[in-house]
């Protein structure tokens, strides 16, 4: 009896990880293709014009190349909230489209 049921529960935790898998497969989907969005048109002005970043087709050629570069999402946190060099402050971004761009760029550049 106690075998079945350790069976059964064993079944069940491997169903829950399944599922639980997809989910965050399918969130993590979502938010790279919102950065994606975010670096190519979303952001003003959009990121793409003047960086490449070969994951997003972007091939800008006035701010460094993100592949090159291939920032971690702080360094692209602070880059957005900040400015540096000639580049912006985007002060119009949310923090959540900051987390989302910031963590696409840090995943997209080391691709």
């Amino acid at each position: 009896m106690q075998k079945k049921i350790f069976n059964l529960f064993v079944r069940i935790i491997g169903a829950v990880a399944l599922v639980s898998a997809a989910a965050f497969t399918s969130v993590a989907s979502a938010n790279d293709d919102a950065g994606k969005l975010l670096f190519l048109k979303g952001a003003t002005p959009a990121c793409a014009i003047c960086h490449t970043l070969e994951a997003a087709g972007a091939m800008g050629a006035v701010g460094p190349s993100m592949n090159e570069l291939q920032p971690d999402a702080a360094r692209v946190v602070n880059a957005l909230k900040n400015g540096i060099g000639q580049m912006p402050a985007y002060t119009s971004l949310t923090p959540e489209q900051v987390k989302i761009l910031s963590e696409y760029v840090a995943k997209a550049s080391r691709q």
